[in-house]
C-alpha cells in the first residue's frame, strides 16, 4: 500500500533550551582553541554530538577526564553541586549551558527543603537531569505508581512533588494522583515542572495520531522526551517507532500505512526530519502537510560566562 500523505506534527524538534545549549558549544568553539570539553552529551542526540565532536568538542562522562584548568561546558541537563565543587577544585573554566527550566527545578528543590518539605521527585533513575536534581537536596525518586505505594517520607503532612522536565504528561498525572491519595496535603510546584516544549510536542502527537496510520518519531534512543513522544502515540492506539534517522526505518512498518505522521524530539535536528520525509516520499507524488515549523516564541539568553568570553 503506497503512502499517499505525510503529516508532520507541529511543533516539533528543537526547544529553546536545546537551541541555547548547541549555540553555547558552537560559539565557544569559535572563540577559544580546541579541545573544548563538554560534561555529558550537550543534548541527547547522536547527530548533534557527532557534528560538534568533529569541530573539536570532547564529550566526557566524568570530570576526572578533563585536564585541570581546561574549558568545560555543562550540558543542558544540569549538574549537581558535587560536580560544581569538583570543577572548582580542578580550576576549570566552566560555561554552564543548563536549560533555565531545569535550573528552575533545582532552585525549587533548594527552596522547599529550606521550608521543611519532604521532596518527591518524579523522574527516571539514571537520567542526567535527574542525577543533577537529586544532588541539590534530600529527596525521594519515584518513576511509577508502584513506587508511590512503597514510599515513606519524613514529613507526610508537608510533601511537595517536583518532576523531570521531559516526562509523559499522562504518566506523570497518574503518579501525582497516586501521591495525592497517599498524601492528601500534597503540594504542587508553583508552576508545572514539565517544560513547555515537552507538553506542546506530546499534545501535537495526540492530535496527529487521530489522522495517521503510523507515526515515526525522529530522535536518539537516550532522549527522554523522544521516547515519551513514541509512548504517547502508542497510547493513542497507533504503531509508533523511534528512529535516529531514515536509515532505521523498516519497509515492513509502512506496508499498511497510507498516511504517516512524523515528529521529532526536542533535541533532534530538523534536517534529519526532512531526510526522513524525503525517504518516505521515495520519488512518489506524496502530499506533505506541516513542513513549516511553528515558532513557540520562547528564547533563552546565552550564559554570562560566554558573554564575558566574547567581550574579552
Amino acid at each position: 500500500m503506497p503512502i499517499r500523505k505525510i503529516i508532520l506534527a507541529n511543533p516539533r524538534g528543537f526547544c529553546a533550551g536545546v537551541v541555547r545549549a548547541i549555540e553555547v558549544v558552537e560559539r565557544v568553539l569559535e572563540l577559544l582553541p580546541p579541545p573544548i570539553y563538554v560534561f555529558h552529551e550537550i543534548v541527547h542526540n547522536s547527530h548533534v554530538v557527532q557534528r560538534l565532536g568533529g569541530r573539536g568538542a570532547v564529550f566526557v562522562n566524568c570530570l576526572e577526564e578533563v585536564p585541570d584548568g581546561a574549558v568545560c561546558i555543562f550540558s543542558a541537563h544540569g549538574v549537581s553541586p558535587a560536580v560544581r565543587r569538583l570543577a572548582e577544585q580542578k580550576q576549570l573554566q566552566v560555561i554552564d549551558a543548563t536549560c533555565p527550566l531545569v535550573t528552575k527545578v533545582h532552585l525549587e528543590a533548594i527552596r522547599f527543603t529550606r521550608e521543611g518539605y519532604s521532596l518527591v521527585l518524579i523522574g527516571h533513575p539514571g537520567h542526567d537531569e535527574v542525577e543533577g536534581t537529586i544532588g541539590e537536596a534530600p529527596m525521594h525518586l519515584v518513576s511509577s505508581v508502584e513506587d508511590v505505594e512503597s514510599l515513606r517520607v519524613s514529613n507526610p503532612d508537608k510533601v511537595i512533588y517536583l518532576s523531570q522536565t521531559t516526562l509523559s504528561l499522562d504518566d506523570t498525572a497518574r503518579i501525582v494522583d497516586a501521591l495525592r491519595v497517599r498524601y492528601p496535603r500534597l503540594t504542587a510546584p508553583p508552576k508545572d515542572d514539565i517544560c513547555y516544549a515537552t507538553q506542546n510536542r506530546q499534545n501535537a502527537v495526540k492530535d496527529v495520531a487521530r489522522q495517521v496510520d503510523l507515526l515515526l518519531v525522529v530522535g536518539s534512543s537516550n532522549s527522554s522526551n523522544s521516547l515519551r513522544l513514541t509512548e504517547t502515540a502508542q497510547a493513542s492506539g497507533i504503531p509508533a517507532y523511534l528512529v535516529n534517522d531514515e536509515s532505521e526505518i523498516r519497509s515492513d512498518w509502512l506496508d499498511q500505512a497510507e498516511v504517516v505522521g512524523v515528529t521529532s524530539g526536542a533535541s533532534a535536528p530538523e534536517e534529519i526530519v526532512l531526510q526522513v520525509v524525503d525517504h518516505l516520499r521515495s520519488s512518489r507524488a506524496v502530499q506533505v502537510e506541516g513542513l513549516e515549523l511553528e515558532d513557540e516564541q520562547v528564547h533563552f539568553s546565552i550564559p554570562q560566562e560566554l558573554v564575558q568570553i566574547a567581550a574579552d
